[in-house]
Formats: C-alpha cells, sequence, structure tokens
C-alpha cells in the first residue's frame, strides 16, 4: 500500500524484487519467504489470503502447496483461517497446512 500524508511526507511498502521464494517444511520454523520495502511505515501482521475470488491478489492465482513426499500440486490453496486441509490421492493421505504464523524482521541495506 501507498499513501501520502503532507505533514510527514510518503509512506510506502513494496515487495523487493526477485525476494520472493517458496516455504518448505525444510525451513524449521520460521523461513524468509519475501522481502519488503518500506518506507515510514511497519508491517505488524500478515493475513495469507489467497485471492480465490479475485479480491485480494491481482494475478488470482491463490496459494499453491506441493506434496513432501509425493508428485501432488494442491493449486489455489485457501490460507484465509491459517490452516487448510485436502487429500492427497498420490499417498492416499491427508495433508494440511496448519497453524499458519508469521513474523517481521528488519534487515539494513
Amino acid at each position: 500500500s501507498s499513501g501520502i500524508n503532507a505533514e510527514y511526507g510518503e509512506n510506502s511498502m513494496s515487495i523487493v524484487a526477485g525476494s520472493v521464494k517458496p516455504y518448505s517444511k525444510e525451513n524449521a520454523q520460521f523461513g524468509s519467504v519475501v522481502k519488503f520495502e518500506c518506507r515510514g511505515i511497519e508491517p505488524v501482521d500478515f493475513e495469507p489470503r489467497s485471492g480465490t475470488d479475485g479480491t485480494d491478489r491481482h494475478d488470482n492465482t491463490g496459494w499453491v502447496a506441493k506434496g513432501a513426499e509425493s508428485s501432488a500440486v494442491f493449486p489455489n490453496v485457501d490460507l484465509a483461517e491459517k490452516e487448510w486441509c485436502d487429500f492427497d490421492e498420490n499417498e492416499n493421505r491427508e495433508v494440511g497446512i496448519y497453524d499458519v504464523k508469521s513474523k517481521f524482521i528488519t534487515v539494513k541495506g
């Protein structure tokens, strides 16, 4: 988001080009998935909305999950409730993403 505040100047937040990375279970508890350049603002919460309804993301692709132990691909994963589950037919078992958490770390430079 960006906006102009006449008293304090311009505030903006943008994604740093080339910084978007997939998350995998090898990342342990937290792993860097994107870097933002922030000017005059500080993010405090992340809402992993999928955009499957066409309103939250411009490309309307949603999140994509891949089976950790199979070749199954799950497009348009909705993480709005910070959890998701489905059935992996390749592995004949339920798969899911649960209790999504995020944190922001300030990086200089």
